[in-house]
């Protein structure tokens, strides 16, 4: 059997990331890079293939004491420990001696409410591994990153780079207006390339500017008036263009705002009636295609029940048939046996 190269496992496999290098030397590699890809499969630990024993290279790391949780921390319970320890290591060894021989209890004095409260109000559950995480070597010195979403940047991070507040560009924006966004977030929301800058900034290459501004297939801006072509449109009106007012009236204006308003009153009061009769054609036309729906029904139910009435009719008619036949049948048989009786 020819085997496989890894190419053509990752085209065959709908989840190629799953693929190693190793899947190719498999008894059935498909059937294994299908199990890998399925879902909530749990992978084989990354350990399997190593030399070295497993843990091994931990040795000689200081294992740091434990921490209480922070609800119980809360309580001031290690305060009182610790003192309590110090008052232990103060007694003598005749008063340790006595202590051994006639037990006390009750040597650290806490609220009992306190405790309560602890455990049933404020008490969190503990840090727990997702289905199918397994542990490896250094995984609690890895850094989580389930808070952090890419295209946010935090004040630490801004400061790092030398942005300069909220309105100043990052540093790699030239790059991705130039070669595009990142292929593993084609979709993401940029300021400056797929989406609007932020209030008070500028596009330009000037020091605090964002750049080059997106445009579309007519090159018009996407976000904003940037190259001022809306803001000439209304600049662009000369006082020619306004219209003259004269008292209370436009010039050239006729009739006084009585007789308009007349005059709209009418014309509103003939939009109505017109609508009005608008509605009572459609009314009616509505109410006579009711009526002619009503009567084809009426028709094709009187149809379907003529073609039944034929139909019995029929059937009755072939039934007096067979039974007239039937009848003469029976009349000459009789009549044979008797003109032909049977010989003694």
């Amino acid at each position: 059997m020819k085997k496989l190269q890894i190419a053509d496992l990752k085209r065959v496999c709908e989840k190629p990331e799953v693929v190693e290098i190793w899947d190719t030397t498999a008894q059935d590699p498909e059937f294994l890079v299908y199990l890998k890809a399925s879902r909530n499969a749990v992978p084989v630990p990354r350990h399997w293939s190593q030399k070295r024993a497993f843990l091994a290279g931990k040795r000689g790391i200081e294992k740091p004491p434990f921490k209480l949780p922070a609800f119980i921390e809360a309580t001031g319970i290690a305060k009182l420990r610790d003192s309590y320890a110090e008052r232990e290591e103060q007694k003598s060894l005749k008063s340790k001696v006595k202590d051994t021989k006639t037990a006390k209890l009750g040597r650290i004095d806490i609220d009992y409410q306190v405790m309560h409260d602890a455990f049933f109000k404020f008490q969190t559950k503990p840090k727990m591994t997702k289905m199918g995480d397994l542990y490896f070597e250094g995984k609690e010195y890895e850094i989580s990153l389930g808070d952090r979403k890419p295209g946010n940047l935090s004040d630490e991070l801004k400061a790092a780079l030398g942005i300069d507040g909220n309105n100043g560009p990052p540093p790699w924006l030239i790059n991705m207006q130039r070669y595009g966004p990142p292929p593993a977030y084609p979709k993401l929301p940029i300021p400056g390339l797929s989406a609007p800058i932020p209030e008070g900034a500028q596009f330009g290459y000037h020091p605090g500017g964002w750049g080059k501004p997106p445009v579309d297939e007519y090159g018009r801006a996407l976000y904003g008036d940037v190259f001022g072509i809306n803001a000439a449109k209304q600049t662009g009106r000369t006082k020619y263009d306004e219209p003259v007012m004269k008292g209370d009236h436009f010039f050239g204006e006729l009739g006084s705002d009585d007789e308009e308003s007349e005059s709209e009153e009418e014309s509103e009061d003939e939009e109505e009636a017109e609508e009005e009769e608008v509605e009572e054609e459609e009314e009616v036309a509505v109410e006579e295609e009711e009526e002619e729906e009503d009567h084809s029904v009426i028709l094709l139910v009187s149809c379907v029940l003529l073609l039944h009435l034929l139909l019995l009719l029929h059937l009755l008619y072939e039934l007096d048939r067979r039974v007239a036949a039937r009848s003469m049948f029976m009349k000459r048989t009789r009549r044979k046996i008797g003109s032909n009786p049977l010989p003694p």
